[in-house]
């Protein structure tokens, strides 16, 4: 299985990465790395974080170009010396982290890289928008294309990031966790759209960490480890326990099945919390909860449920909200949001780009961002307390660097999402939210962080995650609730705890179907 390639009918190869190496300073992402795009097939790229998919990703679409080797195109050689230049060969790419304008509308978003132009001489606004309306319902999303991106939640950015690769004429169209923000019922969609795409002929390229999904719409699989192709073979010819086995070595499990345990004392106690809702109502209406200390608990809900405009309200984000929130016994109620920090609440966003990171900075100033004022000594920083602070952290989360100076977006996807959730540990907090804190890492990053969080709660540490993934809420917290509409619909100690009973509670409608209530 670790030969050539398994041809998946008579897909032929149209883009190929021969021996193609990238040296950054003290890393080498790419090792002689192999790599073959065949047209009418889904082409999957997998591998933990640091492994070299998403740089080998850039060198296709033209983003960065190889140290070594050399990208054939129709068999022959071809140099990308921008995006423009791959897209010009009828390349497009999806980008994991969004590549979009929040202060610009959905419509232009869309046609910012190839504006729909009058007679050559200006753009024409009425025909963008009515070709973004095709291609958002394309996607069966009734989004208004003069809607500000910026106004947008998560999972429709993501959706106008697909609707804007899908407005290039692609041969190849690469996709970087392309559902990692998308709801299931938007996940079926956009692989309804992927098949649409394969039977044209387009080649995609699949990048995601979900193994479900590759196993489901893949036609070949090629694991990259440390930088080097480590196998490649048909994806109907393996299994996922064969694709964890090449990623991370031995099968080794997501997270320890956490035992359960009497609760503790109450850490974070939120009473009667409501949020109002531009749209009438409440996004958050109502919700109550209590997380004990040494406890982990997981919130679990869809898209929309309500559970990161919670985590704001928590966190005094959200300054109409009402109702109480109390930690360890002291009330929150009117504090800002640095003050709740230092009281020792700590939060991981689920969107580690924009409000988790600040682009320019180092991996360790972004790591004491939400803490410098423990290493304050005097009117100065203590700098060797600060750094050793780093140091554990980035040893602890196993967070792949070659040195704490380098900027954050020289790391992975992966290892960015991990200096995030380092930073907020290192606030000292008390009480730690975490918003889909597996979010776009691979099964290997995902223990690491779900071995942390365990390791917080048995350190006494009140740990409350909402995520969206049955197999993660499942595999780790202690207690389970679930949220629906704004409101707590569950709340199962993790032995009572099962899919069918979250996914009913996830859906009170059915629920109440189910049960005969109209």
């Amino acid at each position: 299985m670790s030969g050539a390639p398994s041809d998946p009918g008579d897909a032929r190869v149209v883009l190929a990465a021969v021996a193609v190496s990238k040296v950054f300073p003290g890393t080498i992402a790419l090792d002689k790395a192999n790599f073959e795009v065949r047209s009418g097939a889904v082409n999957v790229l997998v591998g933990e974080n640091g492994a070299g998919k998403s740089t080998l990703m850039k060198i296709l679409a033209g983003v960065e170009g190889p140290t070594s080797g050399e990208l054939l195109l129709d068999g022959r050689p071809v140099v990308f010396r921008s995006v423009r230049d791959a897209a010009q060969s009828g390349i497009g790419i999806i980008y994991q982290e969004l590549n979009l304008c929040p202060n610009l509308s959905v419509a232009e978003n869309i046609f910012i890289g190839r504006p729909i132009v009058r007679y050559g001489v200006d753009i024409d606004e009425r025909r963008q928008r009515e070709r973004a309306a095709e291609l958002l319902a394309r996607l069966e999303h009734r989004i208004d294309p003069q809607t500000l991106v910026g106004d947008l939640r998560i999972g429709q950015q993501q959706v106008v990031e697909i609707a804007k690769a899908l407005a290039e004429d692609v041969r190849i169209l690469i996709m970087d966790e392309p559902t990692s923000a998308l709801s299931s019922v938007e996940v079926e969609i956009l692989f309804r759209v992927i098949a649409e795409l394969k039977s044209a002929g387009v080649a995609i390229v699949y990048i995601s960490h979900r193994l479900d999904e590759i196993m489901r719409i893949g036609d070949e699989v090629t694991v990259l480890r440390d930088g080097r192709v480590q196998a490649r073979a048909a994806v109907a010819d393996v299994s996922i326990p064969w694709i964890v086995g090449q990623m991370i070595g031995p099968l080794a499990a997501i997270a320890q099945t956490p035992n359960d345990r009497a609760a503790a004392a109450p850490v974070l106690v939120a009473e009667n919390v409501r949020l109002p809702s531009a749209k009438g109502g409440f996004s958050v209406d109502g919700v109550s909860l209590t997380v004990h200390a040494g406890e982990v608990v997981g919130l679990y809900g869809l898209m929309g449920a309500g559970r990161s405009e919670l985590f704001e309200c928590l966190m005094g984000l959200q300054t109409d909200s009402t109702g109480s929130v109390r930690l360890a016994g002291a009330s929150l109620d009117g504090q800002t949001t640095a003050e709740r920090i230092r009281n020792g609440l700590a939060l991981v966003p689920e969107d580690r780009q924009h409000a988790g990171l600040i682009q320019p900075l180092s991996v360790a100033q972004n790591a004491t961002l939400s803490s410098l004022w423990r290493y304050v000594r005097g009117l100065a920083l203590d700098g060797a307390r600060e750094r050793s602070a780093v140091k554990n952290i980035i040893a602890d989360l196993g967070i792949k660097v070659s040195s704490p100076d380098i900027e954050i977006t020289a790391l992975s996807g992966g290892n960015q999402q991990k200096v995030v959730i380092g930073k907020g540990l290192l606030t000292g907090a008390k009480a730690i939210l975490l918003d889909e804190p597996g979010r776009g890492i691979d099964v290997g990053a995902k223990a690491e962080v779900f071995r942390t969080m365990r390791r917080l709660g048995a350190d006494g540490l009140a740990v409350l995650f909402a995520t969206s993934d049955l197999h993660e809420v499942m595999s780790v917290a202690d207690r389970i609730m679930v949220m629906a509409g704004g409101r707590i619909t569950g709340d199962f100690p993790r032995a009572q705890a099962t899919e069918e009973a979250l996914v009913r509670a996830s859906h009170p409608a059915a629920q109440r179907a189910s049960a005969g209530v109209s």
